[in-house]
């Protein structure tokens, strides 16, 4: 890898400098422009600096000092309140349509349908920093040994992330407001992606038991969308038609070494909310796990390991027409959407800080959160498609590669013989 190698790819392929500096200025007379100003949070996010304040130490003279120059915490977040969402909202949707257009997107196993799941997530809360934008809640909690009530400010976000690629690919965020639900906020972000992506990028929606509801639904098929999405509790009467109907023996069996998994399928199960009817298919898994257990034998403590079977039962709703595929591919779109969990927001906690507000004001915490996002994702299809293809050896890490491009900006030292 060599030095500024991830901004020569970007120019590259995704013409980043200039679609940066081209987007409109939110400040009159600025001492920074702002391209300087995204330029460093965007690469601070991608050498996993935490925050606004490291980030200024960097800009004066660490990593970053000769990259970008001084750059104070108050100028970025000057810069970032005054900026308009909707212009870095754009720029990750023409990134999209770009990765889209070079086969980044393209996965077997979906059968050629471009796969999304929406979730949301809380990425910070306070009992004492707040904003306009805040969303407000009561809660309990103990201060010095005693329970009170108190008034705790937090922000949510909803994504919709590609879930059928090799690696998943965030396309937008949105913040929830106070007094929204998180399904009133995924549908507002799946209008706004459909609008700038155009009606036929997307092809699926999965999601959580929460968004099995009947204006969601409404919603998603709209956008003339397919979906599946998790059925439990929180819809009784579809759940009670769905296991009366798959309550006998299991239409498909699968065994393999890890775990075994049954399947049942039920083509029309009527859904007395919506008065109308949908695709449900069941699944049995049978996980087989060896877990450690520590037991005292003549005062000293000994490990033992013991194989045990973990069952899960799963329900997955959809209106897709399968046709000539097997209900198969319902379990494995309804079990896609876990990688939101597991793979984005876990990342974008640990690696790109999302739950480190850094500059707590309303427009600026949003688009310092909206050039995270797109940190990650650049920074993410970068390792995958230069790293990792061009990797002679064992490769690094996706987080020993943020600390191999953080050093790359370090200037060149001179030989002192």
């Amino acid at each position: 890898m060599q030095r500024r190698q991830l901004e020569a790819y970007l120019d590259k392929v995704f013409d980043w400098s200039a679609r940066v500096a081209a987007m409109p200025e939110g400040r009159q007379s600025p001492r920074h422009p702002w391209k300087k100003v995204c330029d460093a949070v965007f690469l601070g996010t991608a050498i996993q600096i935490p925050n606004v304040h490291r980030l200024e130490a960097e800009c004066r003279g660490g990593v970053l000092a000769q990259r970008i120059g001084r750059l104070s915490e108050d100028t970025i977040g000057y810069a970032l309140q005054r900026q308009d969402p909707a212009g870095v909202f754009a720029l990750g949707c023409e990134v999209a349509r770009r990765l889209k257009r070079n086969g980044v997107l393209h996965s077997d196993w979906a059968r050629g349908r471009l796969v999304a799941a929406v979730d949301g997530t809380e990425i910070c809360s306070s009992f004492f920093r707040c904003c306009q934008a805040c969303m407000e809640r009561e809660i309990e909690h103990k201060v010095d040994g005693q329970v009170r009530k108190d008034m705790q400010y937090y922000h949510r976000i909803v994504a919709v992330v590609l879930v059928s690629t090799p690696f998943p690919i965030p396309l937008g965020i949105r913040f929830q407001k106070n007094g929204e639900s998180e399904v009133a906020c995924a549908v507002a972000l799946l209008r706004e992606l459909d609008q700038q992506l155009g009606r036929r990028f997307l092809d699926v929606v999965v999601g959580d038991a929460l968004y099995l509801q009947q204006g969601f639904i409404h919603e998603v098929e709209s956008l003339h969308l397919e979906w599946v999405i998790t059925l439990k509790e929180n819809q009784p009467e579809l759940l009670a038609e769905a296991q009366r109907l798959t309550a006998g023996p299991a239409a498909t069996t699968w065994s393999s070494a890890p775990e075994d998994l049954q399947l049942w399928h039920a083509p029309e199960v009527y859904w007395p909310v919506a008065d109308r009817t949908l695709r449900v298919v069941k699944t049995l898994r049978v996980q087989k796990v060896r877990h450690v257990l520590i037991r005292e034998e003549a005062a000293k403590k000994k490990k033992t390991k013991q194989a045990i079977q973990l069952e899960s039962t799963n329900y997955y709703a959809s209106n897709l027409d399968l046709g000539a595929i097997p209900p198969s591919f319902l379990h494995e779109l309804g079990r896609s959407r876990w990688r939101v969990d597991t793979e984005v927001f876990q990342t974008l906690t640990t690696q790109a800080h999302l739950k480190h507000p850094s500059v707590h004001q309303s427009c600026a915490l949003v688009v310092l959160t909206m050039i995270r996002v797109l940190a990650y994702t650049l920074s993410l299809v970068f390792y995958h498609r230069q790293v990792l293809s061009h990797a002679r050896q064992t490769p690094p890490t996706f987080s020993e590669m943020a600390r191999l491009l953080a050093y790359l900006f370090l200037p060149p030292r001179l030989d002192s013989s």
